[in-house]
Parts: C-alpha cells; sequence; structure tokens
C-alpha cells in the first residue's frame, strides 16, 4: 500500500484532509492515527487568527458548506502545544500553511523550519481557501501570485504541496506556475464556491453573509475527479494528492486511477471520526480484489 508523494514517502495512500481532523490528535481516540498515510493539520496562519463569525457550517443535501475562515493558534503556538500530541503517535504530519499577502505565507512557512523532520514531513500551502476577508481574490486564481506565493515558503526545509481550488480557470497551468516554483505536488481540490440562504428567515445561514463559503462533500467528488484527471494529463510527471468527497475506498480508487498518488479523507469525518480508517480498510479490500501486488500500479491507469 506505500505511495511516494514526490520525495515522501507514506505507508498507504489514506490521508486527513486539513481542517477537517483539528490540529493536534483530535481524532486519535477514533483509530491508530499512525496507520494512516499522514496526518494533515488545520491550515495555520504565521500569527493566531480568529477565524469568521457563527454560523460556520450548514448541511446540504450532498456535503456541507463552511465558512470557518481558517481560525487557528498561530504556527508557533501550535507547534508547543499541538504538535506534541501528533508526535506521540507515531504519524506522519503534514503541515497546511496560508496567508494573506506572499510575506504572510513567508512567515509562516519560516516557523516550521525548526518543526522536527521525522515528524513534519511535508508542507502543504494552502493557496485556495474562500473563506477569509479576502473573498475570491484566491492566489490560486493566479499562475504569477501561486509562484511567488511557493517561492516564498522555501524556507520551511522540506517538500511543499500547493493546494489549489476547482474555481480557477485553467487548472493546469496553475499546477505547473506551483511546480516551477519549487513544490513537489498538487493537492486537488479544495472547496468549491458555494451559498446558502434560509428561505424563511430570508437571510443568509452562514455568518459570513454574502462572502458565502466553501462547498465540501459528495456534491463535489465528480469536480474533483474531473480536475486530478486534467492536471495529470497535462502534467503526468507532477504528483497529486486527490481530495474532495472521499467518502469510500471506491472514491479513493477513483482518483487514483484518474491520477492522484494519494487522497485525503476530510467532510465524511464530520459524520463519522473513522472515516478515513474506514476508506484506508476499503481501498485494501479494493486492492485485493483487483489483484494489485503494489497499489502505486493504479495510478492514473485510465489514461492509458
Amino acid at each position: 500500500m506505500a505511495v511516494s508523494v514526490g520525495s515522501v514517502r507514506l505507508p498507504n495512500p489514506v490521508m486527513t484532509a486539513s481542517g477537517t481532523a483539528g490540529h493536534g490528535a483530535e481524532l486519535s481516540a477514533y483509530g491508530d492515527l499512525g496507520a494512516l498515510g499522514a496526518v494533515v493539520v488545520k491550515s495555520l496562519h504565521a500569527d493566531p487568527w480568529p477565524g469568521n463569525p457563527p454560523l460556520r457550517v450548514h448541511e446540504t443535501a450532498a456535503g456541507m458548506i463552511n465558512s470557518v475562515g481558517l481560525q487557528g493558534p498561530g504556527v508557533e503556538a501550535w507547534q508547543a502545544h499541538d504538535l506534541p500530541a501528533l508526535a506521540a503517535t507515531g504519524t506522519r504530519v503534514v503541515a497546511s500553511i496560508w496567508g494573506r499577502t506572499v510575506e504572510e505565507y513567508r512567515r509562516a512557512a519560516d516557523l516550521l523550519a525548526d518543526a522536527p523532520p521525522e515528524t513534519v514531513v511535508a508542507v502543504e500551502v494552502n493557496l485556495s481557501c474562500p473563506n477569509t476577508e479576502a473573498g475570491r481574490d484566491l492566489f490560486a486564481h493566479s499562475a504569477a501570485d501561486t509562484r511567488a506565493a511557493i517561492e516564498a515558503t522555501a524556507g520551511c526545509g522540506r517538500p511543499r504541496w500547493a493546494k489549489l481550488s476547482p474555481n480557477a480557470a485553467g487548472l493546469d497551468k496553475i499546477a505547473a506556475a506551483a511546480q516551477a516554483a519549487g513544490a513537489e505536488a498538487v493537492t486537488l481540490i479544495n472547496t468549491v464556491i458555494g451559498m446558502a440562504i434560509d428561505p424563511e428567515t430570508r437571510r443568509f445561514r452562514l455568518g459570513s453573509g454574502p462572502l458565502g463559503g466553501g462547498l465540501s462533500g459528495p456534491a463535489i467528488h465528480p469536480i474533483a475527479v474531473r480536475a486530478v484527471f486534467d492536471v495529470h494529463r497535462a502534467l503526468p510527471d507532477l504528483p497529486i494528492v486527490g481530495v474532495g468527497g472521499v467518502a469510500s475506498g471506491a472514491d479513493a480508487a477513483e482518483l487514483m486511477l484518474a491520477g492522484a498518488s494519494a487522497v485525503q479523507v476530510g467532510t465524511a469525518t464530520f459524520a463519522d471520526p473513522r472515516a478515513p480508517h474506514r476508506v484506508l480498510r476499503e481501498l485494501q479490500g479494493w486492492a485485493a480484489r483487483q489483484g494489485l501486488v503494489r497499489i502505486d500500479e493504479v495510478i492514473g491507469v485510465v489514461h492509458g
């Protein structure tokens, strides 16, 4: 079941998704975190960040829409208070960072330089969260901005994965810009921009109001599959981490067949905290039924 995402070797392809598994070892009560490929923590700013006003989450017919707004303790506090508990589980950690400017990305990355490399194996650079005061002007909507942010994060001293937006045009060109700037992989996809309004109260359902929020869950899975397929076809040498509506081993397998080297389980964890471990078991069962010797044999096979 072992896979490689660039230079990062993982014992299996199933990870948690940023923003859905907390900042630390919150999910350890529901399964051995060390048994997963990696744990991707909630995105961290260089400084503490309060996030958006409530309400922050609303259930939809096939998932949920959220406007949490990247609330977090900041990189330094995370390393002091949350990372030790994660390290104690023996898991591999992917730290996710974000910023509103290139300099903020630089600061967040530089603060991770002294994190234990045996625990923090990679940094996911979140260029694509729509739930901030920046609104829709995301780094991941511009190849030039993506390049600048990735170049600025080299100070973390470990492999970087660029998390990109499905809301951007020319996703393959933005992925190419991230790769040229030093990203070893791209994570596809972040949430899809959406909005929810209560017909009875005639008010927005989320505290972010007219900014809306990000749609996730099964509703966006086909979009994720298409994004992974398109980027792998255009850039077959660029590793991809597939994420978006993964709720079963079959969902994970579908993303790998489209071109993902590994996958992340996110929204499913809100309904079932054991979902990442269940997806891993189901993916192992699928691989056995397929008669695979190595799971990485199936990466991108639909491309022929």
